[in-house]
């Protein structure tokens, strides 16, 4: 296996997750948001304010179909599985790990959409937001992890465990 990708709603862990699996594992780690703002010179939520949320999903579809490694995490944006190349390129370098939360957890974990970068329609309240994804994060999974409930260090052991049974 070359590549751990992370998918999963917003506040889900990805990046806080991705890490610890990066170091357990000897591997790199690369947050495909924090590329896109360098890429851009700004942060997420003035990208999103400034361009909107459909011109962003097309911008971070291209900047993660081009992401190039070799033994890395990645952790995702809660939008990337709305680019169909880049999720297309991730399961051809690695296998993708939907890292699942119920409604309630996210929602609790959340704070203030908008300064957290979100990209959410307007009108379109959380709920809406995460019954759209989770079909979208269990089409492209390879490995569904259900976090509730779990210490960090559980989810990156039951992570290992599943890909290397």
């Amino acid at each position: 296996m070359d590549n751990i990708i992370l998918i999963g709603m917003p506040g889900a862990g990805k990046s806080t997750i991705g890490v610890v699996l990066a170091k357990n594992m000897g591997y790199g780690f690369i947050d495909s948001d924090l590329v896109i703002q360098e890429k851009e010179g700004r942060i997420l939520h003035d990208i999103i304010s400034d361009i909107g949320s459909d011109a962003f999903i097309q911008l971070e579809n291209n900047i993660n179909a081009s992401i190039e490694s070799r033994r890395c995490v990645i952790a995702t944006g809660g939008s990337a599985v709305y680019g169909r190349d880049a999720m297309e390129h991730f399961k051809a370098m690695g296998s993708i790990i939907y890292l699942a939360h119920s409604y309630g957890e996210i929602k609790k974990r959340l704070g203030n959409l908008a300064k957290r970068g979100v990209t959410i329609r307007e009108g379109q309240t959380l709920k809406d937001l995460y019954n759209e994804r989770i079909p979208l994060y269990e089409k492209y999974a390879d490995i569904t992890i259900d976090c509730g409930k779990k210490e960090i260090r559980d989810i990156v052991e039951e992570i290992r465990a599943r890909l290397f049974y």
